[in-house]
């Protein structure tokens, strides 16, 4: 009985909240960073994206080697690029410490990483995984992009 309450409220401070929004590059941008082309010489591609689904109300965080690549929000996707043949650290915020995926990305490939929200203790935390290319570019397809270097505080 207690968890139907619990579930009840948090199905009804979902829809008082609404869904979250974030600040968006033109549609000219995101059309192009849809284009997946090769990254600049030395340099390696890196989309990272948020579907729909569950916590359309949160915002988080993304991180690339400890410097803000912006705030997500549901059908959002970022485009930047890193120099090529390192390790590269994408960071997201979570519920109690930020989770985080160290990836080696070489020069002229993109690389695709799925930010998605889960159920916390308190709130939704935030977790990463790397897909593919073709299912990256599936994703992206039908998200717009957001402006990069605001996170939230």
């Amino acid at each position: 009985m207690m968890l139907k309450k619990m579930a009840l409220a948090c199905a009804v401070t979902a829809l008082i909240t609404g869904c979250a929004s974030v600040p968006m590059e033109s549609k000219e941008a995101s059309n192009k960073a849809k284009l997946f082309e090769v990254p600049s010489q030395g340099k390696a591609g890196v989309y990272v994206y948020r579907g729909s689904g569950v916590g359309a109300a949160l915002k988080k965080d993304i991180l690339i080697d400890g410097k803000c690549l912006g705030e997500t929000a549901p059908n959002v996707f970022f485009y930047d690029e890193v120099a090529g043949n390192q390790e590269h650290t994408i960071a997201t915020e979570s519920e109690f410490s930020p989770n985080e995926i160290k990836l080696a990305m070489q020069s002229g490939l993109n690389y695709f990483i799925r930010q998605y929200i889960k159920m916390g203790a308190f709130v939704g935390g935030a977790d990463l995984e790397v897909v593919s290319e073709t299912d990256g570019k599936n994703a992206i397809r039908d998200l717009e992009m957001a402006k990069k270097g605001t996170c939230g505080d």
